[in-house]
């Protein structure tokens, strides 16, 4: 039965990666909170910009 749970034992962790809440957020979201404490008016027009050019991409997969 030892070569069962040697099967098992990658999937099993497979199966708990793919189905648990991502602890850390990727892509350009992870830097919301450094530009929202910014205090620069640049910043954040470059970021409001920067959200609605890939605001369309990310709709269109839905």
């Amino acid at each position: 039965m030892e070569w069962l749970q040697s099967l098992l034992s990658p999937l099993k962790k497979l199966w708990f990666r793919l189905h648990s809440t991502p602890k850390k957020r990727r892509g350009i979201y992870i830097l919301y909170e450094d530009v929202k404490s910014c205090p620069c008016e640049d910043v954040q027009v470059l970021w409001s910009i920067l959200v609605e050019s890939t605001a369309p991409s990310i709709q269109s997969k839905q």
